[in-house]
């Protein structure tokens, strides 16, 4: 059941008074931030932070009431965070390789000679010339130059969502063309001998 205060609050957001949001906003931003701060980096705290709030604007009207608004906005902080985490672990396993001085890293633990290298190289130049240009433009800025997907909105002028909806289609398409041309699933373990 939703206090007086949480049904009057909901009250002002559904009815778009942008005083309530920026009230709510300054009340629980800060303890907010310093929950999401004890699992994630500043920078993605920040933009979890930001995307929370979002999302909890954006759902206001699914609330059904069973909890407070506070706690129905650190559930979707919650998700937004292990969402976070579970996108830098895939981004770790699939995409480590990818700016050419991390190949050069890996190559002095998996590539056993200058050849070896420059074979991952020339492969993955060869996926990226059979990739649709938008799609080499984001993986090239994210995981090549090191942008933050907000940036690359900017550059492409898409939304946040619909560039991090272009940068997951790329990822998968990269993987989908280079096991096609690699004749092997880079991405799942191998049998060793």
């Amino acid at each position: 059941m939703l206090s007086e205060k949480d049904t009057n609050t909901l009250g002002r957001l559904l009815s778009r008074d942008e005083n309530a949001l920026r009230e709510f906003y300054t009340e629980h931003k800060k303890s907010l931030l310093h929950y999401i701060l004890k699992t994630l980096e500043r920078q993605d705290a920040e933009e979890v932070l930001q995307d929370a709030f979002i999302d909890f604007i954006e759902s206001l009207r699914n609330f059904n009431s069973q909890s407070s608004l506070k706690t129905y906005l650190y559930s979707i902080a919650k998700h937004k965070t292990l969402d976070r985490i579970r996108k830098k672990k895939a981004k770790k396993i699939l995409f480590s390789y990818l700016p050419e001085h991390i190949v050069e890293t890996l190559g002095v633990v998996f590539l056993t000679d200058t050849i070896d290298k420059e074979l991952l190289i020339k492969k993955i130049e060869h996926v990226f010339e059979k990739l649709p240009n938008d799609y080499v433009l984001v993986l090239r800025l994210k995981y090549t130059e090191g942008y933050k997907v907000s940036a690359i909105a900017k550059k492409v002028k898409l939304s946040f969502k619909a560039t991090e909806s272009l940068i997951f289609r790329a990822r998968m398409a990269f993987i989908k063309t280079y096991t096609c041309y690699d004749g092997q699933d880079l991405f799942k373990p191998q049998k060793v001998l």
